[in-house]
């Protein structure tokens, strides 16, 4: 009988990682946290990091790794930063231990405030421990220096700001103090809560937890805490003006510089039973289960052992329902390293000390294959029987006569390239509880899709979709894996055949193991120009490992072919691509869908023909991009709104001088050469020729307040703000008047999955048309024109128009069944066409554009790179909050440096952080933003999607300045240091 694996049975014991039976005897462990004096009863060697959050409910202090690789779980111990996971409970006897709950002491602190003013939160989940390890430095450096910043905090991983704002408000955070001055206008206010209830203050989210609750309690508190802010926050919006094109402090952001912001492991229920998933060791597997039953009689604690043979519904789950393949626990076959068979479900204290050697379940092991290669040898075996070739689906665009094209062209470039894995790597791991509310399963988990999760689950569990109720948390990054359904399904079975509450987090093991990861890709291309530098012709095929299961494989297929182009006109071209399964991990959505990789392709040929035709790299681009009028590759016509030029020609001086700049250096050093790489991006924003709707819902209670009903999950992008200001705009009123109902299946319209870059532009769309209906509606009411203006005083509306003024007393109305004197609720979908036998239509209503200039140095011996600097500029259409645009793409260009650099996820071996390489604060160079507003009629106040589009040029520019600097291209991505000095010798032998 085989044993699970030991990955499983190791990090499944005491929290304090220690092996069964060995420091479990409990002790009364007294030392003081943030000023008071605490005592506990717990195993001496039980995690500090437990002890705060599990003990003491300090939920702030974040559990990232249970390995001090990622820092999220900083604390100050007598002062000093130490991460909380690695340090026993008893080490802290007779200590003073800091968390980030014990920064404000009544207020926000200067460092608090300068975070929310800069920008530096955007998901949250890693803002506490920085904000305590920066509190620390600032302690001892008033006016630290950006390299002591970086030294400070460079133990923390951060996956979604790209640093750069965290650098900048811990370096204004030591050097400013919170204004005293009571005039300062209100920053802007209103509600928000991510669990849907709508009934706590925005501004109470905002400040220091009251010794009351730990979310504010109502207008009173909210009030209180307001003040506090106008003293605190140096960047505000006036009370009156536009939201649209300012850059208020993100109506989210309170909590998560305070420590009270809840993610998906941040509230279980005191009672939940505790869940551990029994995974497959192996690739490829059949299995057996011996006597569960006497197997959990002979654990105490143990209430219930669960497999596929308990699951009431369809075993099976998907993101795109004629696709969807995966079960949500095995039965009897495993295809997946890490995937689920069986749930164990006990009580607390039991799980924690829970060995899960002995589980009695017999595997045997099967031939497997990782690489897309083997899975289309011939004679291979099928992971599914109903997908010959181990083909899931490939996509199709074909335009003209490619092959005449590139025979007749006056130069052609060709090349193959190979992209890795590459892991979400978000802070936060899956987490989540899940109950019985009457008849109704509610869990509350961390999401990109809730009503996508809604829908599954309900499927997976038997259960009417009407009796499954999806609660967001905060999401403490997602990139796209978030969308898929993880742990829901589980938990909900648990909670289902027992009654009782059920909560699973998943160790960082678990999630980088059996979650979702970009697709590694096989391309190869050819691209044709005629004498004059204008492309002609374009070949390209993509083979894309998709992993055993479908999830986001079909959209990576359909939606590469349709970009693999670049924003440049190409009259002639052939792009497929091919969603491969194998027995690795599986691939689904990372910021992208597959465009990232293909622009590596195109992009590095682009600067192949550049050289061939003595042309300059970017004057060769300038000449093809699509511009108004233009015909792309579906021969859809783009009528307006297209900026890539705009961004080209923003780049211009700063390409000049980048190139300069690299020609003096490399004239005065031999071994260490400067290069300067430039690419481009395009990106239709929402579903591929796919209905894409969101509804928003938007009233005016009796006592004044606006209430929006805003589902579009926040991820850290910055949805709750950017949508809440255009409504505003759309209504004509301030943020101040807003109070917010979060994503919640049972009180929120659906917006829509947060993917696809398309929130801003779609559920912002449906925003501004919920805004301006529900303006109709009250300037009909009043029977004044659209020119009146409106005002709230109190519970009444106040219409002026002219010289004339009408007061509506909203107390003296009627009120709907959701407590509205006045409503509106739209939809909107992206207007798209199908696309035909040969790729041919409208796939998308709206593209974004992008270019980026990365500048960087590559020591010759040793295959090193250090970036120096990189400028952006991107086409947003209009910029709705410039510091959260801002924000995006320094975070989007983070993660693009670690897949050109270092990000290479390899199953079995980098299955966690310290193996599996992030930027950290240290890899990221200043980035130089140039924000570019070439208004598509279509989106809301003209903008468009954002948070894809800002990787995908980084990785093909970084590798364009490598080949500058060194003369060779690095075909197998990562460029790490041994790659490019293979690339280096094999230049250097060649005659």
């Amino acid at each position: 009988m085989s044993p699970v694996l030991p990955d499983v049975s190791e990090t499944r014991t005491d929290p304090g990682g220690v092996p069964p039976g060995l420091g479990l005897e409990r002790a009364d462990i007294a030392f003081k946290v943030n000023g008071a004096a605490v005592s506990v009863n717990v195993p001496p060697l039980r995690r500090l990091s437990q002890v705060l959050r599990d003990e003491l409910r300090l939920t702030g202090t974040k559990v990232g790794c249970d390995a001090g690789d990622c820092g999220a779980c900083t604390v100050l111990v007598d002062g000093d930063p130490v991460c909380a996971c690695l340090m026993p409970a008893a080490s802290a006897a007779g200590a003073s231990v800091t968390t980030v709950e014990g920064l404000a002491n009544g207020r926000l602190s200067a460092l608090q405030s300068s975070f929310l003013a800069h920008g530096a939160a955007q998901c949250g989940i890693c803002t506490p421990a920085l904000l305590v390890a920066a509190t620390a430095l600032l302690e001892k450096k008033p006016s630290p220096t950006e390299t002591e910043v970086q030294d400070a905090l460079g133990g923390i991983l951060c996956r979604c700001t790209g640093y750069r704002k965290i650098i900048a408000a811990v370096m204004e955070g030591g050097r400013s103090e919170p204004s005293t001055d009571s005039a300062a206008p209100h920053p802007p206010a209103g509600t928000f809560s991510p669990l849907g209830d709508g009934e706590k203050g925005l501004a109470a989210s905002l400040a220091p937890p009251s010794p009351r609750s730990s979310r504010g309690e109502g207008k009173g508190e909210g009030q209180r805490q307001r003040q506090l802010l106008d003293l605190a926050l140096n960047r505000r919006m006036p009370l009156s003006g536009q939201a649209v094109g300012s850059s208020p402090i993100r109506l989210d952001g309170g909590p998560k510089v305070t420590g009270d912001e809840k993610f998906g492991g941040d509230s279980f229920p005191a009672d939940a039973l505790a869940v551990l998933v029994v995974r497959s060791p192996h690739y490829h597997a059949s299995f057996v289960f011996g006597d569960l039953d006497d197997w959990a009689k002979r654990h105490p604690g143990v209430a219930g052992v669960f497999t596929a043979a308990d699951i009431p519904g369809k075993n099976c789950f998907g993101v795109i329902g004629p696709f969807a393949d995966q079960p949500a626990l095995a039965d009897g076959f495993a295809r997946l390293r890490g995937e689920a068979v069986a749930l164990v479900a006990g009580e607390r204290e039991a799980i924690l000390d829970l060995d899960l050697s002995d589980f009695p379940v017999r595997w045997t092991e099967l031939p497997h294959f990782l690489q897309s290669g083997e899975a289309q040898a011939e004679g291979a075996v099928l992971i599914h029987d109903n997908r010959p070739a181990n083909l899931l689906t490939k996509g199709f665009v074909e335009r003209g006569d490619p092959e005449a094209a590139l025979a007749n062209a006056a130069v052609t470039v060709s090349g193959a390239i190979d992209t890795s894995y590459v892991e979400h790597a978000y802070i936060e791991q899956e987490a989540g509880h899940a109950y019985m509310d009457g008849d109704t399963l509610v869990v509350v988990a961390c999401t990109q899709a809730p009503y996508m999760d809604r829908d599954d689950t309900a499927k997976v569990l038997g259960l009417a979709v009407d009796k499954v109720r999806i609660v967001p948390t905060a999401t403490g990054g997602g990139f796209g894996s978030k969308l898929d359904v993880s742990l829901q399904p589980l938990i909900g079975l648990v909670a289902l055949k027992t009654g009782r509450p059920a909560a699973l987090a998943y160790t960082r093991n678990e999630s980088m193991m059996s979650t979702t990861k970009r697709h590694p890709a096989e391309m190869k291309a050819t691209i044709g120009a005629d004498g004059d530098g204008h492309v002609t012709g374009m070949v390209f095929a993509g083979d894309f490992n998709t992993g055993p299961y479908a999830s986001w494989g079909p959209t990576v297929a359909s939606r590469v072919p349709v970009h693999a182009s670049g924003p440049y006109a190409t009259p002639n071209y052939r792009a497929q691509g091919r969603a491969i399964h194998t027995h690795g991990p599986i691939s689904g959505a990372f910021r992208g869908f597959g465009v990232p990789q293909a622009t590596i392709m195109q992009e590095t040929l682009y600067d192949e023909l550049a050289g061939k035709l003595g042309m300059d790299r970017l004057d060769l681009r300038l000449k093809n991009c699509l511009r108004n009028g233009s015909e792309t590759v579906t021969g859809q016509r783009l009528e307006s709104g297209v900026g890539i030029a705009e961004c080209l020609e923003a780049l211009r001086p700063h390409w000049v001088r980048a190139e300069a700049d690299a020609d003096v250096f490399n004239s005065v050093h031999a071994d260490i050469k400067r290069g300067v790489g430039l690419a481009s991006c395009w990106y239709g924003c929402g579903n591929t020729s796919l209905p894409n709707p969101s509804t928003i819902r938007v009233g005016i209670a009796a006592d004044g307040d606006v209430i929006l009903h805003q589902g579009a999950v926040d991820i850290g992008q910055g949805s709750n703000t950017v949508i809440t200001q255009i409504c505003a705009d759309a209504l004509g009123l301030p943020l101040e008047n807003f109070r917010l109902k979060s994503a919640d299946t049972a009180i929120s319209p659906d917006a829509g999955k947060t993917s696809a870059s398309r929130q801003t532009f779609v559920t912002g769309k449906a925003a501004e048309k919920a805004g301006r209906a529900l303006r109709e509606t009250i300037l009909r009411y009043a029977n004044v024109s659209e020119n009146a203006s409106l005002q709230l005083d109190g519970s009444a509306i106040l219409i002026l128009e002219g010289d004339a003024a009408r007061r509506i007393d909203l107390a003296s109305l009627d009120v709907d069944a959701d407590g509205f004197v006045f409503r509106a609720e739209e939809t909107y979908d992206p207007p798209t066409l199908p696309l035909d036998a040969k790729g041919q239509g409208k796939p998308y209503a709206v593209y974004g554009y992008g270019a980026q200039i990365a500048e960087l140095e590559v020591d010759l011996k040793l295959g090193t790179v250090k970036l120096i600097k990189i400028t952006a500029a991107h086409d947003v259409g209009k910029a709705i909050n410039p510091l959260l645009v801002e924000g995006q793409i320094e975070g989007g260009i983070a993660q693009g440096i670690g897949m050109a650099l270092m990000e290479e996820y390899i199953p079995g071996r980098t299955e966690n952080l310290h193996d599996y390489l992030i930027p950290t604060i240290g890899d990221v160079p200043p980035i130089e933003t140039i924000l570019v507003e070439v208004p598509d009629p279509e989106g809301p106040f003209g903008a468009k999607g954002l948070g894809e589009h800002v990787l995908i040029p980084t990785a093909p520019a970084i590798l364009n300045a490598i080949r500058h600097a060194t003369g060779v291209l690095v075909t197998k991505i990562p460029a790490t240091p041994t790659r490019i000095r293979a690339a280096i010798r094999e230049k250097e032998a060649r005659p």
